[in-house]
């Protein structure tokens, strides 16, 4: 097929708002119906633990069929991967502190992403589908946990958060500079325009980045400030 015959991504276009919609309907929508019917709380956790693995399997399978898949590429190094993960452990295993840390990776992490994604194909092509049905999954999981089984991140739980990421950058980093690999980006920037772009040359938006991340943890913490200080009190 011709490169140029594709479908190219368009960013807001009407098919990344609507993935975008989509996304956040689903959330609200799970979360709302575990929290008034708990009795479906279990076969929610069990349509996004299959939807996320099938995903993946999907993606796996077109990496063994285009002969790019290989033991580095497996790596769950990335933010979003790395949240992919965890999504699939809290969904079997829902702890608190777990799914804290999923909360502020799925959001910081996974719904940047889906604002300024590292896509160059649009709708229809599987990859626009997998790329938003990956992130969103994870995405939607985290919603789940926290607002429909009430796994709410604790006092805290920012640094927490923060910390975990700085652990898993600096994993990545060790395998980047051992590899030639740029896992979470350290290395340079994505091909596609992304909000890395607006953060300086390298390596001062690794930085910057950093800077975003902690400040947006804090942020995301805000829904939850009331009750840690009613606890506080209490």
């Amino acid at each position: 097929m011709n490169p140029s015959s594709l479908p190219r991504f368009v960013a807001f276009g009407p098919a990344h708002l609507g993935a975008l919609v989509l996304t956040g309907a689903a959330g609200a929508a799970l979360a709302t119906l575990v929290r008034a019917r708990p009795g479906a709380g279990r076969p929610v956790r069990g349509l996004l633990f299959a939807g996320i693995s099938l995903t993946l399997a999907f993606v796996l399978a077109v990496g063994v069929r285009e002969g790019w898949l290989s033991w580095q590429t497996l790596l769950p190094l990335h933010l979003c991967d790395a949240a992919m993960v965890l999504a699939l452990v809290c969904l079997l295993w829902p702890r608190r502190g777990t799914a804290e840390i999923l909360y502020f990776w799925a959001i910081a992490g996974s719904g940047l992403a889906m604002l300024t994604p590292d896509l160059p194909w649009g709708f229809p092509r599987w990859e626009f589908a997998v790329f938003f049905g990956h992130h969103g999954l994870v995405l939607v999981t985290a919603v789940v946990l926290v607002f429909g089984f009430g796994l709410r991140p604790r006092r805290g739980a920012p640094r927490r958060a923060f910390l975990a990421t700085l652990a898993l950058a600096a994993v990545a980093g060790v395998v980047d500079s051992l590899l030639g690999l740029n896992y979470m980006y350290l290395r340079a920037k994505p091909l596609t325009p992304t909000l890395l772009d607006h953060m300086g040359p390298w390596p001062v938006y690794v930085g910057v980045a950093a800077g975003v991340a902690f400040a947006l943890f804090h942020l995301l913490a805000l829904p939850f400030r009331r009750e840690w200080r009613a606890a506080e009190g209490a």
